[in-house]
C-alpha cells in the first residue's frame, strides 16, 4: 500500500470546519492579485494552493483583481495574470475586481462615519506617520478626529465629488491611538488620487485602502478560508474589527509563509526595475522568475505544480533552494521530451573511408522513457559536425571520447576510430579524420568490439543552424537582496550567453515556438518566441544535472 501523505495545517483545519459544519461544509477560496506586475513563481505556489484546496474538498476559488491602486494597475497586467493561471492548468469559479464593489465599500465607510467610528482627516501623510507613536509610545490623537458626523459625511463627500487635491484629505477609521497593535492607531480607509482607472475611468477620486477593502471583498463574496501570506498576519485583527462592525459576513483570513527562491528576487518593485532599467528583456525573460518567463524558458506547468507540492506550506518563512525546482522540471521534461542531437561548439569531423557522396539512414529512438515514442530519422553523410569538446589532442586518462588511437560509437550509427587532426596556422584544431567500420551498425553489429564513449553528431550536408540562447542563474548570490548595497549589484554578469550558429538536425527544422526536446549530453531547450520561420532560436531551459552545485563546490 502506497503511504498517504499527510495533510498540511491549512487542510486539518478545513476538514474540521466541514466536520462541524461550519459554513455549511462550503470551502470558497480566492486568488487576488494586484494587477501592477507579471506574476512570479511565488504567486504561482499561491495560486496552487487556492486553486488546489477548492478542487480538493469540491468548493469554488473566485479569481479577485485587487485593483484599488490606478497608478500603478494595467490592463495588461490583468491580461498576464489570466493567461498564467489558465496555463497553469485551473480555472475560476467567478472573475472579480475590487473595483466592482466601489460602489458597496463607500456604503460601508458611510456606515462607519455613521457610527462615530471614521472621520476625515487634514493632516498630511508626514503629519500622520509622526503621530502614529512607535511600539513604546502611544499615538496623539488627530486635531481632526472629534469632527461631527455630519461634517464628516459632507466632507466624505465632497472627496468623492473631487474638490480636493491629492493628499489634501483622507478618511480614517476612529479606533484607538494608543492601541498595541499599531495597524489600529486610526488606519486609512480612503485616500484622494486623481488618477484615471483601468476600468472605471474617471468615475472615481478617492480610493479604499487594502486593509479596508480586502477583508471587505472576501466577505462580500462570502469567502469561507481566505489564505493570505505571513505578512499578514498583523493586519487580520483590523479586517475582524471593520467585518464586526458592519454586520457581514464573518470571512474569515488564514496566513501561510511564502517561499522566497535563491538566486533570485520576488519582490514586483524589484522585478518592475530589472525590466526598466533594461537588464533583462521584459517581464517574459526567460531568467525572469515570473511565470511567463518560466513559459517562455521552457518550464512546464504540470513541473511547476510539482514543485508548490514538493515544498508543501509552512508557517515561518524560508527559502527554497532554486535546484529543487529545476529538478522538477527536469524530471518532467525526461519523461515527455525527444533526444534529438545538435552541436553548439561545432568541430568538423571527417570518416576517410566513408564512399564520396554516400548517405545513410538511421533510426533513432526519440525518447527512451517512452516506449510509445517512436523514432525518426537522421542523415548520415562522410563530414559531420561534432562537438570541440569530444576530440583532446593529448586526452587525460579515462577520457573515452575521440583521441588518436581511440574508438568511439556515433549515437545511432558506427564506431569510428580517430586517426589524425590539422591544425590551422593559429594552432586550432579544424578538422578530425576518422575511420569506420561498416559492420559496427548500430542495431546489426557483428564488429565484435564494445566501447566506452558515445558522441551525438549532425551530418553537414543535413544541418539546419539556429540561435542557442544559454541561460543560468539571474544572479550571483543566493540572496541578493539580503547583500549590502543595490540588490543589482549582484546580478551575473553571464546569466546569457548567446551562441548564433549552432548546428541541428534536420527533423528540427519544423520547430515552432514552445516545442521542447533534449539535446543530446546538452540539456533541455525549448523554441523561443523570437523565432521564425527563418530563424530557429533555442532557449536552454535547465541542464542535464545540476552543474551549478558542483561549480560553487568549485569556488
Amino acid at each position: 500500500m502506497s503511504e498517504e501523505k499527510s495533510l498540511n495545517f491549512l487542510e486539518e483545519i478545513i476538514e474540521q470546519d466541514i466536520a462541524d459544519g461550519k459554513n455549511n461544509g462550503r470551502v470558497h477560496t480566492r486568488f487576488p492579485p494586484e494587477p501592477n506586475g507579471y506574476l512570479h513563481i511565488g504567486h504561482a505556489t499561491s495560486i496552487c494552493l487556492n486553486f488546489g484546496l477548492a478542487i480538493k474538498y469540491n468548493g469554488k476559488c473566485n479569481l479577485r483583481f485587487d485593483d484599488t491602486n490606478p497608478v500603478t494597475e494595467e490592463t495588461e497586467y490583468v491580461e498576464s495574470i489570466k493567461n498564467d493561471i489558465k496555463w497553469l492548468g485551473f480555472k475560476w469559479d467567478n472573475e472579480f475586481f475590487a473595483s466592482d464593489y466601489f460602489d458597496k465599500l463607500f456604503e460601508f465607510a458611510v456606515v462607519l462615519i455613521k457610527k462615530g467610528l471614521a472621520y476625515v482627516d487634514d493632516l498630511s501623510a508626514e503629519q500622520i506617520a509622526a503621530t502614529k507613536g512607535s511600539t513604546i509610545a502611544p499615538g496623539t490623537d488627530s486635531p481632526h478626529r472629534n469632527r461631527s458626523v455630519d461634517e464628516n459625511l459632507q466632507l466624505f463627500e465632497d472627496m468623492r465629488a473631487g474638490k480636493y487635491k491629492d493628499g489634501e484629505k483622507t478618511l480614517r477609521a476612529k479606533i484607538d491611538m494608543a492601541h498595541p497593535n499599531l495597524l489600529f492607531r486610526d488606519p486609512l480607509m480612503y485616500r484622494i488620487k486623481h488618477e484615471h482607472h483601468h476600468r472605471t475611468g474617471d468615475k472615481w477620486c478617492i480610493y479604499p485602502m487594502y486593509d479596508f477593502a480586502h477583508g471587505q471583498c472576501d466577505s462580500i463574496e462570502e469567502i469561507t478560508h481566505s489564505i493570505c501570506t505571513l505578512e499578514f498576519i498583523h493586519h487580520r485583527p483590523l479586517y475582524d474589527w471593520f467585518i464586526q462592525q458592519l454586520g457581514i459576513f464573518p470571512s474569515h483570513q488564514y496566513e501561510f509563509a511564502r517561499r522566497n527562491l535563491t538566486y533570485t528576487v520576488m519582490s514586483k518593485r524589484k522585478l518592475l526595475q530589472l525590466v526598466n532599467d533594461k537588464h533583462v528583456s521584459g517581464w517574459d525573460d526567460p531568467r525572469m522568475p515570473t511565470i511567463s518567463g518560466m513559459r517562455r524558458r521552457g518550464y512546464t506547468p504540470e513541473a511547476i505544480r510539482q514543485f508548490s507540492d514538493t515544498i508543501g506550506i509552512a508557517r515561518r518563512e524560508n527559502i527554497v533552494d532554486i535546484s529543487m525546482l529545476e529538478f522538477c522540471v527536469r524530471e518532467h521534461l525526461n519523461k515527455i521530451c525527444n533526444r534529438v542531437m545538435a552541436v553548439l561548439d561545432p568541430l568538423k569531423l571527417i570518416i576517410t573511408n566513408y564512399p564520396d557522396g554516400q548517405e545513410d539512414l538511421f533510426d533513432i529512438e526519440n525518447n527512451p522513457e517512452n516506449p510509445e515514442g517512436g523514432t525518426r530519422q537522421v542523415p548520415f553523410s562522410k563530414e559531420l559536425w561534432i562537438e570541440r569538446e569530444d576530440f583532446m589532442e593529448e586526452p587525460p586518462k579515462k577520457f573515452f571520447r575521440l583521441a588518436v588511437g581511440n574508438l568511439v560509437r556515433l549515437k545511432g550509427a558506427y564506431i569510428v576510430k580517430c586517426d589524425g587532426f590539422t591544425k590551422d596556422e593559429s594552432g586550432m584544431v579544424t578538422e578530425v579524420h576518422c575511420s569506420y567500420l561498416p559492420e559496427s551498425k548500430s542495431g546489426n553489429d557483428t564488429s565484435g568490439l564494445s566501447v566506452k564513449g558515445t558522441i551525438h553528431w549532425v551530418s553537414i550536408p543535413h544541418a539546419k543552424t539556429a540561435e542557442v540562447r544559454m541561460y543560468d542563474r539571474l544572479f550571483r548570490v543566493e540572496d541578493p537582496s539580503n547583500e549590502t548595497g543595490d540588490f543589482k549589484d549582484y546580478i551575473n554578469p553571464d546569466s546569457m550567453h548567446v551562441l548564433p550558429a549552432a548546428y541541428i538536425e534536420p527533423s528540427l527544422a519544423g520547430a515552432k515556438p514552445g516545442d521542447r526536446v533534449q539535446f543530446m549530453r546538452k540539456g533541455y531547450f525549448c523554441v523561443d518566441t523570437d523565432s521564425s520561420a527563418g530563424k530557429l532560436i533555442f532557449n536552454r531551459t535547465v541542464t542535464l544535472k545540476d552543474a551549478w552545485a558542483k561549480e560553487q563546490k568549485k569556488g
